[in-house]
């Protein structure tokens, strides 16, 4: 259909195979409405099984598949056997925050000494620095190993080691062709790997570390001679399956194979820090990446964004309940707090994004927009858009940015580019989404030459909208909800479907006190729920509300559970006119 969208969007049906549909139908008990979701997304035959129900034995590497493994492995033990002093250097968002603290909950077993250094994201910044290292080393610290950060602290990592301090750095970002002089630099993602892991969290690389720490030790008669039981490295996969989700890294392979399982283990309520929080939250339902990523995330994140850094890591490592309540309590105030100021910087930026001519690339400049909020700000600026958004805080003679990517241009590479070309003071990330500090009198610049990155990176048309399928009314029920539940678990790498109605009408609006739209839509006589997110004074949202005539609708639908009731939704993505 040519009919233009609201969105001004060109609606496309997604092609599939449809030999890979008729083969998988021949070799699996699924239905034809589930093969062809699995055929759109171009599942092999051989792999439909490890898909469907992926098990982390199947993708899990041996750890020394990464370089420098066995290096830091040896140094982490020699610092054990010695008794001395390690500091965890964990991030500030939920990456950060699930590395730190399943490190510390697995030295914790071991009974070794150990503190941990959040930085804070204001008086900090980013990373390792030689200030945060000298405070680091007054207290007698011997290791320090990085988590979700380092690859690019070369100044910081070189005073370490000047003054006899081991530096284990295990990442995920982009490397520089050279690396810091730390004693071993584990990362999927250096240039000297073969990329096979590259979309992994640091989570997920670091549960992978702790995988051969543990055989190691194992080997070495550690746990005997220590009288210690072994660490169950699968009790961490809720924190695995939360930093991957949050980081919004792809869900393919064994990611998603920590993210089904470790959503069983959240399940079990074991960490008493989730649990509190899921309880605070009151989701009353089993946890799904829809509630990780935009219920627990957000709140988690809200510490490091404006509040207290380790708040997060101290809620998912306590185990004291009146703590966990607090942590929870304050999270949510600060998750509160974030949304209101992100909602002011947001108006602000797309009043300066629509005074002037829509470019390739979102690039926007203001003095003093708060540091902790700019990366949400680009990401919905992205969304809004569809374009790549680098949104910059200005302090004098500098400025702090935060970008977020399309599918096709890897963002983190373009930043790490530029760093190489002594654009940036500091920068890196990973394909969807970067940081970086530059100098004022540097961007434009750093504009011109992330534009020409841009402009030969392999990118989808912006003004595409893809459907898996249309579908009839009659189609929508609770069988339609299982076949689509699974494929989960849903996030980047495994879109969840999007399916297309046609010839609806607003039956009703539902008042809402927040940003989106509600409405019921009807078509003779069957009558469904919807909802548009964050769609007010926007161009969706004024339709649904104002527009009286019929239309084509597409999105995602979902089973809304909510006190105790529990209804089939309609989560818009676009809407279609009738000519």
């Amino acid at each position: 259909m040519k009919n233009p969208s609201v969105q001004g969007k060109e609606w496309l049906i997604k092609d599939y195979d449809k030999n890979l549909l008729e083969l998988i139908l021949s070799k699996y008990e699924v239905d034809f409405f589930t093969a062809k979701l699995l055929s759109i997304k171009g599942i092999l035959v051989n792999e439909i099984e490890s898909f469907l129900e992926p098990k982390i034995k199947n993708f899990l590497p041996n750890p020394t598949h990464f370089k420098d493994c066995d290096l830091g492995i040896k140094i982490i033990y020699k610092h054990i056997s010695n008794n001395s002093k390690i500091c965890i250097f964990g991030d500030y968002d939920v990456d950060g925050a699930t590395s730190a603290g399943m490190m510390s909950l697995y030295l914790k077993k071991l009974k070794v000494n150990y503190s941990v250094y959040i930085p804070d994201r204001q008086r900090d910044g980013y990373g390792p620095s030689i200030e945060t290292f000298k405070k680091i080393i007054r207290e007698d610290i011997k290791l320090i190993i990085t988590l979700d950060c380092g690859t690019t602290s070369f100044d910081a990592i070189k005073f370490a080691k000047d003054n006899n301090i081991d530096v284990v750095v295990i990442d995920h970002h982009k490397s520089q062709e050279n690396l810091p002089i730390a004693d071993a630099v584990i990362n999927p993602n250096r240039l000297d790997e073969n990329d096979e892991f590259y979309y992994l969290c640091a989570a997920g690389v670091l549960f992978i570390f702790l995988a051969g720490l543990n055989t190691f030790l194992r080997y070495k008669k550690y746990f005997e001679t220590k009288n210690i039981n072994e660490p169950n490295l699968f009790d961490f996969l809720d924190l695995v399956m939360l930093g991957t989700i949050c980081d919004v890294v792809p869900l393919i392979n064994l990611n998603r194979a920590f993210v089904h399982q470790g959503l069983k283990i959240a399940s079990k309520r074991n960490n008493l820090g989730l649990k509190t929080l899921t309880d605070y939250s009151k989701i009353n339902k089993k946890l799904s990446t829809y509630e990780v990523g935009y219920v627990l995330g957000p709140k988690i994140n809200a510490g490091g964004r404006i509040g207290k850094s380790n708040l997060g890591y101290k809620l998912l490592t306590t185990d004291d309940a009146e703590t966990a309540y607090l942590i929870s309590s304050e999270l949510n105030s600060l998750n509160l707090k974030r949304k209101e100021l992100e909602g002011n910087i947001i108006n602000e930026a797309i009043d300066l994004v629509d005074k002037q001519k829509l470019q390739d690339i979102i690039f926007l400049v203001k003095k003093d927009w708060h540091e902790g909020l700019i990366g949400i700000v680009a990401s919905r600026l992205k969304e809004h858009y569809n374009r790549p958004a680098f949104i910059l805080s200005q302090n004098g003679l500098i400025c702090k940015g935060s970008a977020r990517s399309i599918l096709g241009f890897d963002i983190g590479l373009a930043i790490t580019k530029c760093k190489q070309m002594d654009l940036l003071i500091k920068g890196g990330g990973h394909p969807m989404a970067g940081g970086f500090s530059i100098e004022t009198d540097k961007l434009d610049i750093f504009k011109d030459e992330i534009l020409k990155i841009y402009k030969k990176s392999k990118r989808d048309n912006n003004n595409h909208f893809y459907i898996d399928s249309y579908l009839e009314t009659s189609a929508i029920n609770i069988d339609l909800i299982n076949k689509i539940n699974l494929l989960e678990p849903y996030g980047s790498g495994n879109k969840e479907p999007v399916f297309a109605f046609e010839n609806f009408k607003i039956s009703k609006i539902i008042d809402t006190n927040n940003n989106h739209v509600k409405v019921v839509m009807q078509k003779g006589s069957f009558y469904l729920n919807a909802i548009c997110f964050n769609s007010k004074n926007k161009d969706i949202g004024n339709y649904l509300l104002n527009y009286k005539k019929n239309f084509n609708v597409a999105g995602k639908i979902k089973l809304n559970e909510w006190n105790g009731k529990t209804n089939i939704e309609l989560i818009i993505d676009d809407i279609q006119l009738i000519n």
